[in-house]
């Protein structure tokens, strides 16, 4: 729901919204066929529901569907004059809004202090850490954003990806954040080759990526055993214990979520800090290079400074803008 603070409103939330508020008994039907709920009934359903459930008389929100991206609709929700994108699970039976935060519209039009401004505890081997969840369309397009500054800095930081402390995509998602950690564990020169693999064809499957990548299967899949068993990750997953609501969690970076507070993928943490940057790589670069003591030359290089696309797929620029839409 719409939770509106003294100073600011909240357009968005959530994950996870039932199937009864979208599309009622129509939805169950075509869930069960597996089949794409028509484009025309996700707009009509959304727009009432955004309307009239979460923002009750706050503005008015209009919604189209902008196109299909893996087993989702893209919405292209315009509210208060700002392009949002958003997206519908093909059933109708999950949305996803990203947060809209109008005082920080406001700071953004007078000219106040940006996110990859932000102040920042320096070091000379900047600590960056960004939380994902492996499938979160969000998380992605970060990921996306952040992979060229990455390479672009090399060994001059220290990066590793990490992940929330619970999972909202189900086995696929545990069984992929076990893979990935497992490859950062066991062979890290090869995790940069491989995660920009499984963000451009990760939905389907990401055997390919290991092979490309030139990843030990073997290996991999000892360590991911070894962890699965450390962690419970499945056997949690299948007797629903240490849950987080309705989605199982994931506990391999159980204490750094505490230790940061980290509320949702994508949580970009560098030095310790929690930063707010934009997800195109220009200002990526930017919000890392601030956390240096001295800047190596690595901080000149020209990236771009479009911000990419969610969810899985090319790297290509979204058209709404830096974005600001989270899972959690």
């Amino acid at each position: 729901m719409i939770k509106k603070p003294k100073k600011q409103l909240l357009f968005g939330i959530v994950v996870g919204i039932a199937v009864a508020a979208l599309a009622g008994g129509a939805i169950y039907y075509y869930w069960q066929k597996s089949l794409w709920l028509p484009a025309s009934e996700i707009e009509s359903k959304s727009t009432k529901f955004i309307n009239e459930d979460l923002l009750k008389g706050e503005g008015t929100a209009t919604v189209k569907v902008a196109g299909r991206e893996g087993e989702v609709y893209k919405l292209e929700v315009d509210y208060d004059g700002q392009k949002i994108d958003s997206y519908v699970s093909k059933d109708g039976r999950k949305l996803y809004l990203q947060a809209y935060d109008l005082e920080k519209s406001k700071e953004a039009k007078s000219g106040s202090t940006s996110a990859a401004d932000e102040v920042v505890q320096k070091s000379d081997k900047p600590v960056v850490e960004l939380f994902v969840m492996s499938h979160c369309p969000y998380g992605l397009q970060m990921e996306k954003g952040i992979v060229p500054a990455v390479k672009a800095l090399g060994d001059k930081i220290d990066f590793k990806i990490k992940f929330t402390d619970y999972a909202m995509h189900g086995e696929k998602e545990l069984k992929e954040q076990m893979n990935q950690y497992c490859i950062q564990k066991e062979e890290p020169t090869k995790y940069l080759a491989y995660l920009e693999c499984f963000l451009k064809d990760g939905e389907n499957g990401g055997d390919s990526c290991i092979a490309q990548s030139g990843i030990d299967k073997a290996k991999l899949e000892s360590c991911a055993a070894k962890t699965d068993q450390e962690y419970k990750v499945m056997e949690n997953f299948k007797s629903k214990t240490g849950y987080k609501g309705n989605y199982p969690g994931f506990d391999i970076f159980k204490s750094d979520n505490e230790k940061y507070g980290v509320e949702g993928s994508p949580t970009l943490v560098i030095n310790g800090g929690k930063n707010e940057s934009s997800r195109d790589s220009k200002s990526l670069l930017k919000s890392i290079c601030s956390a240096f003591n001295n800047l190596p030359q690595e901080c000149s290089t020209e990236l771009s400074a479009n911000a990419p696309s969610a969810g899985f797929g090319s790297a290509a620029a979204s058209s709404s803008g830096s974005g600001s839409g989270s899972c959690g």
